[in-house]
């Protein structure tokens, strides 16, 4: 398309395709820690309480992290191979189509594999997002549109929030409704049993209607069709995806190793440490393999010196640390919230209803206001120094919920909402400041590689909360306390953050790469 096509309506067209598709990712990633382990303990036909759905709960958490990260990189590749539109509208449908999928699943290992082609899409739709975004508004408030870009997910997270607590308290009326509508009774029953967990699921489909309006009214990104016009995309080749496939084979295998499938098959967990290591070395090197082999190609044809191509690796580098410690504080924390405050409820026999749902409610608010104002203090203030103050709150504000907010009250959710927030202010921060460290050719992937690469270390971490709960406390101490200092522990990861940002290149003031 002409530089005409992408601006006034285009433009907006692909803000807004973007937000959706940004929001509905909210609403997926947020289904699963909200109605995991009523699902698990539905299939697994145990308990909630039992350490098998909590075993599942962080396998499950895990595996959606590694789709997301192979599938950051592949569909990545993909929008700098053949456009960014195309691309983001095979990420929304595949992300949608096996999310849907999960409503149906009969085992837990269903969920498991159902969740890792969803994130695919989840993984690949948030750089290709970003990405065009980015090109189409390069002469925008750049910091305004960083903020929308990590609200959507947050709203898609209250949404799903809401929806789960509406469900509670109308799910005889939703059952009579279906049914009045040809739906059998005993369908009906199972769809909205446990907490209406398959419904939420089925539901997470409705993204997919997003494909038709963004073929018919959002433009290409110019930058990107300049780039395809001088030939500089056929520097990529499908055959570098076999790096991408034996990394996500490896982050694959590191999760077996620590699941109880793992257990199953006699892997202690030495032998799985040993696996860990090996496989994320593995997975740094298949991932990364593509832009090796583009940056090389795009040398030999003479579109990228020698110094461009070493500045493009070491900002993979370290967009990917930068990325992987945040994503762990979340993943590790904040995320375990609404399980955590079930925990509690029962633990301390509070009889405040709903806990979860409300616990998401506040996290999911706190991280849409904040996320907002993130990506003005980078403006302001500078990108690294606004890391290492956001990496301080964030790990402080969880310490503080976790240790400090023991009784379901006003005070509890208002130490959510602080954690939901200042845990969420990376993901308006990451939009404004990851497409700076990357030129047009090589940014979808580029960003695909920093943002998911980090997922995995932050599955890779997650699993070891199970380990990490057995060290504090004694067999007497109630178990949420004893989970509550795991998360605070996982926290310290900010402290590294703090001190490698300084690493990172300071962007405040330039302009972004071409």
């Amino acid at each position: 398309m002409s530089s005409s096509s992408s601006s006034g309506n285009g433009r907006f067209a692909a803000l807004l395709a973007a937000f959706l598709g940004w929001l509905f990712d909210g609403f997926e990633m947020g289904l699963f820690p909200l109605i995991g382990s009523p699902a698990l303990a539905d299939l697994l036909q145990v308990p909630a309480s039992d350490p098998l759905v909590g075993s599942w709960f962080n396998v499950i958490l895990a595996t959606f992290l590694v789709g997301a990260a192979t599938g950051g990189v592949l569909f990545g590749w993909l929008g700098d191979r053949i456009g960014r539109v195309r691309a983001m509208s095979l990420s929304i449908f595949t992300y949608a189509v096996f999310t849907g999928l999960c409503g149906f699943a009969t085992e837990a290992w269903h969920i498991a594999l159902l969740r890792f082609v969803a994130s695919l899409g989840m993984g690949g739709e948030w750089a290709l997002g970003v990405a065009l975004v980015h090109e189409l508004w390069a002469r925008g408030n750049r910091a305004v549109i960083a903020g929308l870009i990590g609200a959507a997910a947050n709203i898609g997270y209250l949404l799903v929030a809401l929806l789960s607590l509406s469900l509670v308290g109308f799910i005889t009326e939703a059952k009579a409704a279906f049914i009045s509508m040809g739906l059998s009774a005993a369908s009906a029953e199972s769809l909205f049993a446990n907490g209406g967990w398959r419904f939420l699921m089925i539901s997470g489909a409705l993204p997919a209607l997003l494909i038709f309006g963004i073929r018919i009214f959002v433009p290409e990104s110019d930058q990107w069709e300049e780039e395809q016009q001088q030939g500089r995309t056929s520097y990529w080749s499908h055959g570098d995806l076999r790096g991408v496939l034996i990394g996500s084979l490896a982050a694959l295998a590191i999760i077996i190793s620590w699941s109880p499938i793992g257990a199953q098959w006699g892997i202690g967990s030495g032998l799985a440490a040993v696996i860990t290591i090996a496989g994320l070395a593995v997975v740094f090197r298949g991932f990364v393999y593509p832009v090796r082999r583009y940056l090389l190609r795009a040398g030999e044809a003479g579109a990228m010196d020698e110094p461009q191509r070493r500045m493009v690796m070491r900002h993979l580098v370290l967009g990917a640390s930068l990325a992987g410690i945040v994503l762990l504080g979340t993943w590790g924390a904040t995320q375990q919230a609404p399980k955590w405050a079930i925990d509690l409820n029962a633990a301390t026999g509070n009889p405040s209803a709903h806990p979860k749902e409300y616990v998401q409610i506040a996290t999911a608010i706190g991280a849409t206001i904040f996320t907002l104002l993130a990506p003005f203090a980078g403006s302001w203030f500078g990108r690294r120094p606004t890391y290492a103050v956001c990496c301080l709150l964030a790990g402080s504000s969880a310490v503080y919920f976790y240790q400090y907010c023991r009784v379901i009250d006003t005070s509890f959710y208002i130490g959510a909402f602080l954690m939901g927030g200042l845990t969420a202010t990376f993901y308006g921060f990451f939009p404004l400041y990851l497409p700076e460290l990357f030129p047009t050719a090589v940014r979808a992937t580029g960003q695909g590689f920093c943002f998911n690469v980090g997922r995995v270390i932050a599955a890779v971490g997650g699993l070891q909360i199970a380990n990490l709960v057995k060290v504090f406390g004694t067999p007497e101490t109630p178990m949420y306390a004893r989970a509550a200092d795991a998360y605070c522990v996982l926290c310290a990861v900010y402290l590294v953050g703090m001190a490698v940002v300084w690493l990172a290149p300071e962007t405040k003031g330039r302009s972004a790469l071409s």
